[in-house]
């Protein structure tokens, strides 16, 4: 049992240390980038991803408690979580910068986008 559990030990470190190289790499590119639709591409991939392989990695120290089902519900929350929440920031952006061709090419001509820009609008008049 003593080598089942060094491995596992050692499996996690790997991936926590894996984990903040991870986060390293989106640092990197948030600083590089300067259109703050890029800088969020590189935030959620970074986050989502390096959240994941560290909490998989202290799942992996903890062994078989109930504090790794509680690791695994809180990776399961974010793995659905971060996302979202990076789309519907990144959305509002698109919706509200005007200037936003000079930098990106975006379509904003679907029937949903029309609808929705109209709303906004009328929130602005009142």
């Amino acid at each position: 049992m003593g080598i089942v559990s060094a491995i596992c030990t050692v499996l996690g470190l790997i991936l926590l240390i894996l984990g903040v190289i991870i986060f390293c790499f989106e640092l990197i590119g948030f600083v590089k980038y300067k259109y703050i639709l890029n800088r969020m591409h590189a935030a959620g991939m970074g986050d989502t991803l390096g959240i994941f392989i560290c909490l998989f990695g202290l799942v992996l120290i903890c062994g078989v408690h109930m504090v790794s089902a509680k690791i695994l519900l809180v990776i399961l929350f974010l793995w659905f979580a971060s996302p979202t929440a990076s789309h519907l920031i990144s959305h509002l952006e698109a919706m509200t910068d005007e200037e936003i061709n000079k930098y990106v090419d975006v379509q904003l001509d679907a029937p949903l986008s029309d609808k929705m820009k109209k709303d906004f609008e009328e929130d602005e008049d009142e």
